[in-house]
């Protein structure tokens, strides 16, 4: 039984592409349904499913950067994009390694997209470098997302206290049971703010996901080590501890 996971920020868009999929593609066995990029491709890693369906625009980690780093963490998974920018998207797929649907989705459509992606899988048919092109044309061509400017300050609790901390000062960000851990050169300040909307909000020139649970500041980084198992440990240069990267998420680094 073929295998998929599909990511899409808008509840009521994911829930829509489940109901299609399941009628058009019933053998599917939808194994993560996920609502960020740092979910979807925690499960891609663990789940290395057959197929992963990714909004190109999720917070956090892009769909882009998904499939990138999924590239590595599960080669075998056939990717289908999924956007709303039909002029700029058309072309990038030509070499035909992966597919695209447009929003809003349309289930004649999908019934051909799963009809090509059965075919790729019956074939074995992987191309790990034509991915990579589209990914680089989708990123050069998609027209830049207008949102607020970054985070620049946040106010947290640090015992009895409610501290201003500027952006720039904390080394991470770590998600720890209902609150986040705000880590700075000075100490630990508490905010309630998950990780996954932390995320979105932050320069992401500046911050990137190292774990589920991680944002560094790459600021902060003094060195990044690789160990033969390909996971990687950040040292910092304001703070004695380390941070490890799990194996999924050092691909994002693979290029700085």
């Amino acid at each position: 039984m073929p295998r998929g996971v599909v990511a899409e920020d808008e509840a009521l868009l994911r829930n829509e592409l489940l109901a299609l999929l399941r009628e058009a593609w019933p053998e599917l066995e939808l194994v993560a349904a996920c609502e960020d990029g740092g979910s979807a491709l925690d499960a891609i890693a663990a789940e290395k499913p057959d197929v992963a369906f990714l909004d190109i625009r999720m917070p956090g980690l892009t769909g882009l950067e998904v499939a990138a780093a999924a590239s590595e963490a599960s080669p075998s998974t056939q990717v289908v994009f999924v956007t709303a920018y039909n002029q700029y998207a058309i072309d990038a797929f030509e070499r035909g390694a992966v597919d695209y649907l447009l929003k809003p989705i349309a289930a004649d459509r999908l019934r051909s997209t799963v009809r090509r992606v059965q075919a790729r899988l019956a074939s074995g048919s992987t191309d790990a470098l034509a991915l990579s092109a589209i990914i680089e044309q989708l990123r050069a061509r998609l027209p830049g997302e207008s949102k607020a400017a970054p985070l620049a300050w946040i106010t947290a609790s640090v015992g009895k206290e409610t501290r201003l901390i500027m952006v720039d000062d904390v080394a991470y960000f770590k998600a720890e049971d209902k609150y986040t851990v705000v880590m700075t050169a000075e100490g630990e300040a508490l905010i309630r703010k998950p990780i996954r909307e932390l995320l979105d909000l932050l320069d992401p020139a500046t911050f990137k996901q190292v774990h589920r649970s991680t944002i560094v500041n790459l600021k902060a980084i003094a060195a990044i080590a690789r160990d033969d198992t390909g996971r990687g440990t950040i040292r910092l240069k304001s703070r004695p501890e380390t941070i490890p990267v799990s194996l999924t998420y050092m691909a994002l680094f693979r290029n700085m």
